[in-house]
Order: structure tokens, then C-alpha cells, then sequence
């Protein structure tokens, strides 16, 4: 005991330490520092070891002087003073190697001195202090505990009603499979006639380039035919200030000259008509691209929300894996909780063995009061603790259904954009459809005049 790996207490503070902590009733009361200094009482120390036994192993100080029934002794009553002793002696022999102290003997109960009944005194209280300690950790685990079972059981239907919200938006009802084939179908069928569409743009473009071709040239006639126009204009005024013929003459000469002029402005006239048309269809062919522009984009918004969607399906795979690590714990916990129930069950066994074994006889009325009075303060401090809990778990949940019902008006406003999009798209691809029959229709009946006129 010379080198001790706990500290040695003083006498007053083992004293307030064992009437708050150990002592009840009269005992705390009437236990005081004379009881331990100078010279320690024998029946204060037993008591004292009696109450440290009966709060750690539930020990009654009665059972102490109960001699057992199995064994056949002659005179018990020669034996009550000398069972109290040894029981408390062999208890106290079992359970202070604990508090790291391996030297007790008899003297310590019957002659026990102050500086080693200190040094017992102290060790008993630092164990006392690492029992509390410890109690108060795993009161604080099974609390943590509890709350993650009872946030698990949340989340756990939080995600079934995410999977079954998902479910029905992504599987398409019997009554709308219909529509929605049609619609694949239609987007299909849409996909290769814009595709025919370009093709023939691109074809119209081309013959267009050969037609503004050859309008430069007839252009470029035009112009030499007016520069000999006026050639001829000014060679016929010569000839007429030279010449002196006939007016019968004049007059045949002058109606074939009227007659080019004539054939030349009908030329004219024709040439700016078929340009003007040619503009009429370049306008009509860039009004089409910008419309083709227009679905262009709309096919993207409508991939933009596809990738949105499979976004969506990715976060849920993420959801399903955090739900199966969940569920792992959940399962390594339980298996804890079971291990630690199998090792409280057995302690209760023996507990009952021994109580079954040893006629227990009952306290005085004032203790046992008292004791249930402690009882019941303790668990009206438990009833608050546990109120203020659920407080905290009905705000968990309250916050949970905010969470999900934010979730499923955004889910309501997505299919809604969606479906106007839907909407626009179909009305716009119809429009076109008939805007393109429409210049086809006008197209040919301009190849057919063009054909004619050549």
C-alpha cells in the first residue's frame, strides 16, 4: 500500500462523499468524521462496507447474518455474530481487488486503524467515481442509441414512400401507354422527315444558286441588248437625217423596230417577275431554317430534361446505397444490443439464484419509503428526459414532412413544364408539318411554270 495508483482522500471528504453517495436516511445522518478519527468504530466501518456491497450487488445488509440452510450445523445461534462478519469480510476480499487493493484482512473489520480504513475508504470512492462515470456513458449510448433507431424507422419510410413516389413517376400507367407509344412513334417518324427536310432544303438551295446564276447572265443580256437598243436608236436617226425613202417604207421599218421593243420590255418584264419570285422563295427557305432553328432548341430542352432525370435516377441508386449501409449497422447494433441483454439476463439470474437461495428479510418502513421516494424522483427525471426527447423527435419529423412535401410540389411543377412542353412541341411540329406541305405544293407549281416558260 505504499505506492497507491489512486489518491488518498482526507477524512472530511470521504465523509460528504459517503452520506450523499452511499448512506441513507438516519445512517447518513448520524454518520459523522469521529466515526473514522481519531480512532475508527468497528460497527461504522462494517456498516459502511455493508452499504458499499448493497449498492453494487444489490447485497442486503440482512443477508450478512443468514447462516445457510443446507448445511447441518449444531447450535446456529453460537454462529450469528461470526456469519455477519465473514460474509462481509469475503465479499469485500472478492470485490476490492477491483479497487486495486489486495491486502485486506480481518484486523480491518474488527480493530480497523485510520490510516489504512482511509486508503480502503478512498480506493472504494475512486471506484465508485469510474462506476458513475461509466453508468453515465452508457446511459448517454442507449439514448444515442434509441434516437437512431427511432431516426432509422423515419428515414427507412421516408425512403419507401421515395421509392414508391418513384415508382409511379418513371412506370407509365396502362391507360397512358397507348399515347405515349404514339408519341415515340410520332417523334420518330418526325425525326426522319426533318432529316428528308434538309435533305431537300439543301437540294432547293442548289437549284436556287443555279437560278440566280443564270439570272446574272440574262441580267448581263439584258444590258447589252439595251446598249444596242440605244445604238440602234441613234443609227436610225442617222439614217433618217441620210436617207430619203418612201413613207410606206418608214412606217414597216418603224412597226418592226416598235414590235423588238415590244418583245424586249414582255422579256423584261418576265425577267423581274421570275426574280421576284426567286426572293419570295429565299425568304420562304430562311423562314423554314429559322423554324427548323426552333425545334432544334426544343429537342434540346427536351434532352436537357432527360439528363435531369437520369441525374434524378442516380441520386436515387445513391439513396438505396446509404439504405443498405443503414440497414448494415442497424444490423451490427441490434446484434449489441442482444449480447448486452444475454449479459444482463445472466446477471438477473444469478441475482434471483442468490435471492432464491437466502431468505430475504424486508427493511424497516422509513428506508424502504425513503428508497422509494429516491426511486420515484429518479424516474420523474427520467419521465422529463424522455419528454424532452420526443419533443426533439417530433421536430425531426415535422422537418421531414416539410422536406417531402417540398419535394413532391417540385416533382408536380417538373411534369407540369414538361407537359407544356409537350404541348408546345406537338403544335409546333404540326404547324410546320403543314407550313412544309404548303411550299411544297407552291414549289411545284413554280417548277411547273419555270418547265413551261423554257
Amino acid at each position: 500500500m505504499s505506492e497507491n495508483t489512486f489518491p488518498v482522500y482526507t477524512a472530511d471528504a470521504i465523509v460528504n462523499f459517503y452520506r450523499t453517495e452511499v448512506l441513507i436516511g438516519q445512517e447518513a445522518k448520524h454518520f459523522t468524521k469521529s466515526d473514522l478519527t481519531p480512532a475508527p468504530k468497528p460497527e461504522a466501518v462494517q456498516t459502511l462496507y455493508m452499504r458499499v456491497l448493497h449498492l453494487l450487488y444489490r447485497f442486503r445488509p440482512e443477508c450478512h447474518s443468514m447462516v445457510p440452510l443446507l448445511e447441518n450445523i449444531q447450535y446456529p445461534v453460537n454462529h450469528e455474530g461470526a456469519t455477519a462478519i465473514m460474509s462481509v469480510y469475503m465479499r469485500m476480499r472478492q470485490f476490492l481487488p477491483m479497487c486495486l487493493v489486495y491486502d485486506f484482512s480481518l484486523n480491518d473489520l474488527l480493530a480497523p486503524k485510520k490510516q489504512r480504513t482511509l486508503t480502503v475508504l478512498s480506493a472504494i470512492m475512486n471506484f465508485l467515481h469510474f462506476r458513475k462515470q461509466r453508468m453515465d456513458m452508457i446511459l448517454e449510448k442507449q439514448a444515442k442509441f434509441r434516437a437512431d433507431m427511432d431516426r432509422l424507422q423515419a428515414y427507412n419510410k421516408g425512403n419507401l414512400e421515395a421509392e414508391k413516389k418513384i415508382e409511379i413517376l418513371t412506370t407509365i400507367p396502362p391507360e397512358q401507354q397507348a399515347e405515349a407509344d404514339e408519341l415515340a412513334a410520332a417523334l420518330s417518324e418526325l425525326q426522319t422527315t426533318t432529316v428528308h427536310e434538309y435533305q431537300e432544303v439543301n437540294a432547293k438551295n442548289d437549284c436556287i444558286a443555279e437560278w440566280k446564276t443564270k439570272i446574272a447572265e440574262k441580267s448581263q443580256k439584258l444590258a447589252q441588248m439595251k446598249v444596242d437598243i440605244s445604238n440602234l436608236k441613234e443609227d436610225v436617226t442617222k439614217l433618217k437625217s441620210q436617207i430619203v425613202e418612201s413613207p410606206e417604207e418608214l412606217k414597216s421599218q418603224m412597226e418592226k423596230m416598235r414590235e423588238n421593243v415590244k418583245n424586249i420590255k414582255n422579256s423584261i418584264t418576265e425577267t423581274d417577275e421570275r426574280v421576284v419570285e426567286l426572293q419570295n422563295m429565299v425568304q420562304s427557305v430562311t423562314h423554314t431554317e429559322a423554324e427548323i432553328q426552333q425545334m432544334f432548341s426544343l429537342l434540346q430542352d427536351l434532352e436537357s430534361s432527360m439528363n435531369n432525370s437520369k441525374q434524378r435516377q442516380e441520386t436515387y441508386q445513391e439513396l438505396t446505397a446509404q439504405y443498405e449501409k443503414k440497414q448494415k449497422e442497424l444490423k451490427n447494433l441490434c446484434m449489441e444490443e442482444g449480447q448486452v441483454k444475454r449479459a444482463q439476463g445472466m446477471k438477473l439470474d444469478k441475482e434471483s439464484k442468490q435471492s432464491i437461495r437466502r431468505q430475504m428479510k424486508r427493511e424497516m418502513k422509513e428506508q424502504h419509503v425513503q428508497d422509494v421516494l429516491g426511486q420515484c424522483n429518479q424516474i420523474h427525471q427520467k419521465r422529463e428526459e424522455m419528454a424532452d426527447k420526443i419533443q426533439e423527435i417530433s421536430r425531426e419529423t415535422q422537418q421531414l414532412k416539410a422536406k417531402i412535401q417540398s419535394l413532391r410540389d417540385i416533382c408536380s411543377k417538373e411534369t407540369e413544364k414538361a407537359q407544356a412542353l409537350y404541348d408546345t412541341l406537338s403544335a409546333s411540329m404540326d404547324d410546320l408539318h403543314r407550313r412544309i406541305e404548303m411550299h411544297i405544293v407552291d414549289l411545284k407549281q413554280d417548277t411547273v411554270k419555270m418547265s413551261a416558260n423554257f
